[in-house]
């Protein structure tokens, strides 16, 4: 009998599942591969909408991404093995694209695969339960549009549905009482919406780097970063401040632990996101912090108290779009039996240990970008996908940080080498903080 593989999320690590499938060739038998998505659309977090909240059909808004957004990092880090910036545009582009290049991108793989058929769109997973006599997992949907509930029995689950959808939104005394607009990095989509207005930013995440610059390059009057720990610490333009943690808001006016005090027009939060899967009882809910080294994954993907339960993409994250392709690669080979999973639990455990250890044992950015290209290699060892220069890409990553820390608003100007054709990316006709359309068309202007 035909193994059902379920793939939870059709966002870049759910797409790489499926493109995994239809990479094993036709001389190869495959599993029945269902994929649920509830958006309407694939591409996950690049999947761009205006809602927030609740979309159309009540059901809490996926979508973390917002208009005017570059990746913060450079694209020959992320970009697919089997499918080239060049081959898909049909010539080299400049490092940092903006998101409508990158869904286009993206888009373009799965498109080339022919998978589609494999996705059910707006349908939510609610619940998977495991039967241990059978060794399978019931997974219960909603079909939104049919607005029709039905289960189905599976082999394998793969969950894929990310982890930058549900905000950790901590709130501080005066919240309740504060006259201007207090958001969560989730619900942010327009810096347009702050021209003229003194921002704070409450943390100092990427997300707070990139919307506290996406603000500035609109036009807000200014931005104030509050930290936790540490300041970010970039020579920021001149209407920047780092100032320590927030303690409580009184009317407009936001103050501080140290003492200081600034008033205030908007509020936004940039203080992470859960894992969070309320699909999932406790015995397959995977609880890890954000870190490297996932909790209870071994090889990073494989749920240790249930190994036929698998999870794509739950580490924090430097590799991105080849990283989940590494992974999907890898569990795609121990749903066709090509790998064996340790059958002691013991074992898996001891292997989830030693990677934390490893982590653990790095206090600096360049330790951690070489571990995960270091797991990243060894993954594609043990598999077909196509192999490429990691260290490479981890290099890519090195000078990304040097040109932040010389010039924050300034380092999507500089360009990077593919270490998947060994071309390198030419400079964008327009400096990032002059370039306000992000427009496909715009930015793929020669």
């Amino acid at each position: 009998m035909t193994q059902r593989v379920a793939v939870i999320g059709a966002g870049p690590s759910g797409l790489a599942q499926l493109r995994a499938f239809q990479s094993a060739g036709e001389a190869t038998p495959i599993p029945e591969v269902v994929c649920f998505e509830k958006q309407t659309n694939w591409g996950g977090l690049w999947n761009y909408s205006w809602r927030t909240g609740t979309d159309e059909y009540g059901e809490p808004v996926h979508g973390s991404m917002y208009r005017y957004l570059w990746t913060n990092g450079p694209k020959e880090g992320l970009e697919f093995a089997d499918y080239s910036f060049e081959e898909h545009f049909g010539k080299q582009i400049a490092s940092y694209p903006p998101r409508a290049v990158m869904f286009d991108y993206i888009e373009g793989r799965v498109k080339k695969a022919g998978i589609r058929d494999w996705i059910r769109f707006s349908t939510v997973v609610r619940s998977v339960t495991h039967d241990p006599a059978t060794d399978q997992f019931t997974v219960t949907v909603h079909d939104l549009q049919a607005d029709r509930v039905y289960s189905e029995v599976f082999d394998w689950v793969v969950v894929a549905s990310g982890h930058f959808s549900t905000p950790n939104a901590p709130e501080f005394p005066g919240f309740d009482r504060f006259a201007g607009r207090i958001v969560h990095a989730h619900d942010f989509r327009d810096a347009c919406e702050f021209t003229g207005k003194d921002v704070l930013i409450v943390g100092t995440s990427y997300s707070a780097e990139d919307i506290g610059s996406q603000c500035w390059k609109y036009g807000c009057k200014s931005v104030t970063v509050s930290y936790r720990t540490a300041p970010m610490g970039f020579a920021w333009p001149d209407n920047w401040a780092e100032v320590p943690l927030l303690t409580h808001v009184d009317g407009r006016t936001a103050h501080f632990r140290d003492g200081t005090s600034r008033d205030v027009d908007a509020i936004i939060l940039c203080t992470g996101y859960r894992h969070y899967f309320p699909f999932l009882p406790d015995g397959l809910r995977l609880k890890t912090a954000n870190r490297l080294a996932a909790a209870d994954l071994y090889k990073g993907v494989v749920y240790v108290h249930n190994p036929r339960l698998i999870y794509l993409g739950m580490q924090d994250q430097w590799f991105t779009f080849n990283m989940f392709d590494a992974q999907a690669w890898y569990a795609r080979d121990i749903i066709l039996g090509r790998i064996a999973v340790p059958a002691d639990t013991q074992a898996l455990l001891a292997d989830v240990a030693e990677r934390e250890a490893r982590e653990d044992a790095g206090n600096d950015t360049k330790y951690a970008i070489k571990y995960q290209g270091d797991y990243v290699k060894e993954l594609i060892a043990e598999t077909d996908y196509p192999s490429f220069d990691v260290d490479g890409a981890c290099a890519a990553f090195y000078e990304w940080k040097h040109h932040k820390a010389h010039d924050i608003m300034g380092f999507r100007d500089q360009s990077y080498r593919s270490v998947m054709t060994g071309t390198m990316a030419p400079a964008h006709h327009t400096p990032w903080r002059e370039a306000l359309d992000d427009s496909m068309e715009t930015y793929l202007r020669n």
